[in-house]
C-alpha cells in the first residue's frame, strides 16, 4: 500500500515560527514590532475566536509585502532558507530521509506561506498558504487560498491525494492547527522531535 507522510512545518520541523522570521528578515525588527502593536486588537480577537486567523494573517503579511514583486519575494525566501538553516531539526530530517529511503511520499502541510518554505525543503511537495499576485507578478497583499491550518490541513491533502483508502497516512504536527491532519492519520505523530 502506498504511505504518506505528512509534516507540519512551524514547531514541528523547525524550531521556531517562520512568519515572523520573514517578516523581520524582509522588513526589520522595529517595522514587526510596530505591525504588531497596531494590530494587536486583531490578533486578540483571532485568539479569542473572534476573528479568523485567515484575516489576522492577511492583514500582518499585508503590511508587508503588498506591491512587491513576486520574484524579489522568491529571492529573500532562498537567501533566508540559507542564512536561518539552523532552524531544521535533524531529528525531523532524519524523519523524512528514512521515509524517503523507506519508498514513501513525504510532503509537508503548513499554515506558513509556501514561498518562505519551500527553499527550506528542496525536492519535498509544499502544501501551505498561497500568496496572490497580479498577472504581472505583483503581490497584492492578499491569500489566494484559505490559511492551511486546522481541517483546512485536511481538505488540501486530500485535493493532492483525492483516494484515501488508497494510501496510508502518517502525519507529525505540534499544534492545535494540526490536529484536524493528526486525527484524520492511521499514524499520527504528536510533538516527537
Amino acid at each position: 500500500m502506498r504511505k504518506i507522510y505528512a509534516f507540519d512545518f512551524d514547531g514541528t520541523i523547525t524550531t521556531r515560527d517562520t512568519m515572523f522570521l520573514f517578516l523581520r528578515g524582509l522588513s526589520g525588527m522595529r517595522k514587526v514590532v510596530y505591525a504588531l502593536i497596531s494590530e494587536a486588537p486583531f490578533i486578540i480577537m483571532m485568539k479569542l475566536g473572534m476573528y479568523s486567523r485567515h484575516n489576522a494573517k492577511e492583514r500582518l503579511l499585508r503590511r508587508f509585502i503588498a506591491g512587491r514583486n513576486i520574484l524579489d519575494i522568491d529571492a529573500f525566501c532562498n537567501t533566508l532558507a540559507v542564512r536561518h538553516k539552523d532552524i531544521i531539526r535533524g531529528t525531523a530530517v532524519a524523519e523524512i530521509e528514512k521515509a524517503k529511503a523507506e519508498g514513501a511520499e513525504v510532503v509537508v502541510v503548513t499554515a506558513s506561506v509556501e514561498n518562505w518554505v519551500k527553499p527550506f525543503l528542496p525536492g519535498i511537495t509544499v502544501i501551505g498558504t498561497k500568496l496572490e499576485t497580479t498577472p504581472g507578478g505583483i503581490v497584492t497583499g492578499r491569500l489566494s487560498t484559505r490559511n492551511c491550518c486546522g481541517s483546512e490541513k485536511v481538505k488540501r491533502l486530500l485535493e493532492l491525494y483525492p483516494d484515501r483508502e488508497s494510501y496510508y497516512l502518517a502525519a507529525y504536527g505540534d499544534s492545535s492547527g494540526d490536529r484536524e491532519l493528526l486525527e484524520f492519520a492511521d499514524e499520527p505523530h504528536y510533538k516527537v522531535f
